[in-house]
């Protein structure tokens, strides 16, 4: 068996982002918890994955803190996953994908979902990355400061 590689305790946030979330059904799986899942079933019918990867990417997003395992809201003996704050900071992540995806990967008439804001029932504006001044910044706006460097851009 192949072993993964685990990017824990790498510098780079974006590395460290990807590894507590795992694979696509990770995020799937946040996906549907915005969307109101909360019990296994729930989860296993929306997306069709196996129970036992299921299981698996629960598990693991347990463990990581994005969801927890809380007793089911009606009473029963059933659990559910309930997002924790670390699972719901995930929101401007998952809006980014959906945004991305509506830009890039389908044609203007084509049939898609939309998320709209419940209050208003309109499209949410695209998302847009800002400075701390508010200005709006692109990626030649942009530097990475490594860890360690001093606290100067890097080239």
């Amino acid at each position: 068996m192949v072993t993964r590689t685990r990017f824990d305790d790498s510098e780079c946030p974006v590395a460290r982002s990807v590894d507590a979330i795992g694979d696509w059904w990770s995020l799937l799986i946040v996906r549907d918890a915005f969307d109101g899942s909360r019990r296994f079933g729930e989860f296993q019918r929306s997306l069709g994955v196996a129970k036992n990867i299921l299981s698996a990417r629960l598990r693991t997003l347990v463990a990581g803190g994005v969801l927890a395992s809380v007793p089911a809201s009606d009473g029963s003996a059933y659990r559910e996953y309930a997002l924790t704050p670390k699972g719901e900071a995930l929101f401007p992540v998952v809006v980014a994908l959906r945004q991305w995806g509506e830009a890039h990967f389908f044609d203007p008439e084509e049939a898609r979902s939309e998320l709209v804001d419940r209050r208003e029932g309109r499209p949410l504006r695209a998302l847009d990355v800002r400075a701390a001044d508010g200005r709006s910044v692109r990626p030649d706006d942009t530097v990475v400061r490594k860890a360690g460097d001093g606290g100067g851009p890097v080239g």
